[in-house]
């Protein structure tokens, strides 16, 4: 993978803004060697609440963030003014914001991340990855099998799926590395048509410069990860690099440097076990043949 180009800050993506936000008044307490805990009190708060917002997991009030910012001697006007944009700027709503009564809490976080992300590298063992699925492709997932029986809640959860997709193009899209399983080429999701289709997007999307699309065989699968995971990376120096992991019960996010070193390494080898992607390329054509 080529590097990431270095012009492309995520700008008042609002998930984005609360991680910078946080991260820089988490330096401030610890500059004014304040606990959590006494931050929390200073705010009519708890310590939780402190490590929240130092990780951008909730919206800021500017209250709050006001009378932190009296605590850790920050009394510049144009310095507090500045945090004051920057609470405003967190709280508008993102674009997906219609569909939250679709999306559960862990995965809005995920979103939004995404959105704001300048490379995003996944690997998938069993599916073709959301960002990359077709309609019909998404809807068998979705329903279970079962597309003919899909309601308005599955296909309102179908278009959001499609309308994050739409981070792939303009000028600011991220770059995408993809590593899929050689068994999700055989694996007749919506039946022999729709994944006819959903292999040829793949082939088509292989011709974008930011997209980058890797078949791991089946002889080396299974070996360099367990399972499915995504690890996306940001521009601005306060937003630490994140590993995204979906499970059945929800969602986890790691974000501990031992953490995002150990699935960095995974997806090196990913690299290396899996086809190039002029080969991976290849293998597609050559499955889209045999359908």
């Amino acid at each position: 993978m080529a590097d990431e180009p270095a012009h492309e800050p995520a700008g008042n993506k609002p998930t984005a803004r609360r991680m910078v936000l946080g991260t820089q008044l988490r330096r401030l307490r610890e500059r004014a060697n304040v606990t959590r805990a006494e931050a929390g009190y200073n705010i009519r708060g708890s310590e939780s609440k402190i490590s929240r917002m130092e990780l951008g997991r909730v919206g800021f009030k500017e209250r709050d963030v006001v009378d932190l910012l009296s605590m850790y001697g920050v009394n510049d006007p144009e310095e507090r003014e500045r945090f004051v944009e920057l609470v405003r700027e967190s709280n508008q709503p993102g674009w997906w914001r219609p569909y939250n009564d679709l999306i559960p809490s862990w995965f809005d976080d995920f979103v939004g991340l995404e959105e704001a992300a300048v490379r995003i590298q996944t690997y998938e063992p069993h599916f073709v990855p959301g960002l990359l699925q077709t309609e019909d492709y998404a809807r068998a997932i979705i329903s279970h099998g079962k597309p003919e029986t899909a309601g308005d809640e599955d296909e309102r959860r179908v278009a959001l799926r499609m309308r994050r997709q739409k981070l792939l193009t303009g000028p600011d899209a991220p770059r995408l590395w993809v590593v899929i399983d050689e068994s999700v080429l055989y694996r007749p999701i919506g039946g022999p048509q729709v994944l006819r289709d959903q292999l040829e997007k793949l082939v088509e999307v292989t011709k974008q410069a930011r997209i980058t699309v890797q078949v791991v065989p089946y002889e080396l699968s299974g070996y360099a990860a367990e399972g499915a995971f995504t690890l996306l990376r940001f521009f601005e120096p306060e937003l630490p690099n994140v590993v995204f992991i979906e499970h059945l019960a929800g969602g986890m996010y790691l974000e501990k440097p031992a953490d995002i070193e150990k699935y960095s390494r995974a997806l090196d080898r990913l690299a290396v076990d899996a086809e190039t992607p002029d080969r991976s390329r290849a293998r597609l054509q050559k499955r889209i043949a045999e359908l």
